[in-house]
């Protein structure tokens, strides 16, 4: 048929082929890079180098560290939470060679008057007043953290050992202070899991990070590490030995180790470490009971701020990670990064399948009151859709045994329903960066773009075992 003789009902059709094409070869593609880290974890856990070693909290909460410890903790308004997090890190991690560096800001006086308040005379604790008026970003922060411990290890003549990065809402593993310590004595970088709280009040949206993560530190990080491919830090249970943060500070003109400028700066110091060889090392232990040893927090539980997040998250990994460390000639570091980098192309074909959703469903309507013939489709695109439908099914399969491991069945029952609203905050997300990536081109400084947060996990889970004694 000639083009010209097409009809209205032609194009729709025509439209639908050409989307259901684009989104069958490309969610293909995604598919065949996802099983191949799903067979490398299998073969890793069938050659028995997958291991998670039992890790006793309660005697490690008194064994001395190796050498003087810092713990790095940005903040800009979140009095609702920073006392919260130091006590519980005061109370698990007992060792007296640890001082935790907290950063405020000087116009934040709520988060300052909660703190001192929360930690009184605990000489553990030292308050650092940024002397620039917030937010600027997490990263300066930092540096000013990193400058005030410089200054400290001047005036007492000893330097610290390592730096160990949290957030104000955290919740600190009692075994992670030491086993990051020892896994330092033969690398420059560690990282222990992050684990999201599930939060009854908000199932859909602020758990949909528990999936998630359980199955990025559970697998995707695995085998990155066993593959000796760059470790991004999550900017939270991590360390860095000292002499790497000084050898960091060093290469940049501005003397410090973070990059001021950047959205992602825990990820960019990960890869940077790695870019002149440093090691790194991804960290899985339980505790006796089999719990997992890891950071615990909640998350954004409503969708404007789930959405802001991971926007940040795309815009720093996927465009200025791109812009500011480039690629690496090393295969598996090349795989890896592109891993990483895909979020906004992800996004795209995801909204490309919703389109192509409602798109059938018109065709399907229409052609079920005989306005036409419904699509024909070729042998080929059939092979291509029968095998994403198996993919999807795989898919389903992975996150519901990660997600039960870690929360039990019926959290792992509840991800595969989230998958839906999973998908619409990436397309959110994406849309996002690539505007707000844009905007950067045309001069556009980021700022400390974070999240409120209201509720500290040590509080629920002592609310939980006051309740379960009574």
């Amino acid at each position: 048929m000639n083009i010209a003789e097409f009809t209205a009902w032609h194009w729709l059709v025509l439209v639908q082929h050409e989307m259901l094409l684009f989104a069958g070869i490309f969610f293909l593609v995604g598919s065949i890079d996802e099983i191949l880290v799903d067979c490398s974890w299998l073969w890793l856990k069938l050659t028995g180098r997958l291991r998670e070693p039992p890790a006793c909290s309660e005697a490690r909460s008194d064994e001395p560290l190796t050498g003087p410890g810092a713990v790095f903790i940005p903040t800009w308004q979140e009095a609702a939470v920073i006392g919260a997090t130091v006590n519980h890190a005061l109370e698990v991690w007992r060792q007296h060679e640890l001082t935790i560096y907290v950063g405020c800001y000087r116009n934040d006086g709520a988060t300052i008057g909660a703190l001192l308040g929360a930690v009184q005379t605990d000489a553990r604790v030292r308050l650092v007043v940024h002397d620039v008026a917030g937010p600027t970003t997490k990263a300066d922060c930092l540096n000013r953290l990193y400058r005030a411990l410089c200054l400290d290890e001047s005036r007492l003549g000893r330097s610290a050992r390592m730096v160990v990065l949290h957030d104000a809402e955290d919740m600190v593993d009692p075994a992670a202070l030491v086993l990051l310590d020892q896994a330092l004595n033969g690398a420059e970088l560690a990282q222990i899991p992050v684990l999201p709280m599930p939060q009854a009040g908000s199932r859909w949206i602020g758990s949909h990070y528990c999936e998630e993560f359980a199955e990025a530190h559970g697998k995707a990080m695995v085998v990155r590490d066993a593959l000796g491919a760059g470790i991004p830090l999550a900017g939270v249970g991590c360390a860095i030995a000292r002499a790497a943060l000084e050898r960091l500070a060093e290469r940049d003109p501005s003397g410090t180790p973070f990059a001021a400028d950047c959205l992602t700066e825990d990820y960019e110091l990960g890869l940077s470490v790695a870019d002149w060889g440093g090691r790194a090392r991804f960290l899985r232990y339980r505790h006796p009971d089999g719990s997992l040893v890891a950071t615990r927090a909640f998350f954004p539980s409503e969708l404007e701020t789930a959405v802001r997040q991971k926007t940040r998250w795309i815009h720093g990994i996927a465009f200025q990670a791109w812009d500011r460390l480039g690629w690496r000639s090393r295969p598996a570091e090349v795989w890896m990064r592109m891993r990483d980098r895909r979020g906004p192309l992800a996004a795209f074909v995801l909204s490309m399948a919703y389109a192509l959703l409602i798109v059938s469903t018109i065709v399907w309507v229409l052609g079920g009151l005989g306005f036409g013939a419904p699509i024909e489709t070729s042998p080929a695109l059939e092979i291509v859709l029968w095998l994403n439908f198996a993919s999807l099914a795989w898919r389903i399969v992975w996150r519901f045994g990660f997600t039960a491991r870690e929360y039990g069945w019926a959290e792992g029952l509840r991800s595969i329903l989230r998958i839906p609203v999973t998908n619409i905050i990436a397309i959110m997300a994406g849309r996002r960066a690539v505007l707000a990536y844009i905007r950067s081109l045309r001069g556009w400084a980021p700022t400390w773009d974070k999240t409120e947060h209201r509720y500290h996990p040590a509080r629920s889970v002592t609310m939980q075992r006051t309740a379960t004694a009574s």
